[in-house]
């Protein structure tokens, strides 16, 4: 079991920056491929990033490549979601999710397909203004 609990959210002007920060609890976080995912009222939850276990390789969105850094710190049990430059349109709710290590490295980019991840936080609200 994981538990997971997501802060850094907040009301951010565009073009403004935040980071998100996602807390682990539970056994064994450094064996967990970590995402993140965003999801706005009556849409499905969208794949943002994610992380391999050790931190060594990464994967974003088109949508926020470039802008949006993934990281973690296995001492810490954090996972990050640096964002930069953020536009209007990076509006939703943030979840933090952990998935089994072998997600990052099965192919077919199982990674960003939401019902890859067991374990999910309860979210934070972002809110980027014109």
């Amino acid at each position: 079991q994981v538990q997971l609990v997501e802060s850094g959210g907040g009301l951010v002007q565009a073009g403004g920056s935040l980071r998100l920060s996602c807390a682990a609890s539970g056994r064994a976080f450094s064996t967990y491929t970590m995402g993140w995912f965003r999801q706005t009222p009556g849409k499905e939850r969208d794949f943002v990033a994610a992380i391999n276990w050790g931190g060594s390789s990464t994967n974003t969105a088109d949508s926020v490549k470039g802008r949006f850094t993934i990281s973690r710190d296995n001492v810490k049990n954090t996972v990050y979601l640096q964002m930069n430059s953020l536009k209007p349109e990076d509006t939703a709710v943030y979840y933090c999710a952990a998935a089994q290590i072998s997600t990052y490295y099965s192919g077919s980019y199982r990674y960003t397909l939401a019902g890859s991840y067991e374990y999910w936080g309860q979210g934070t609200q972002v809110t980027v203004s014109s």
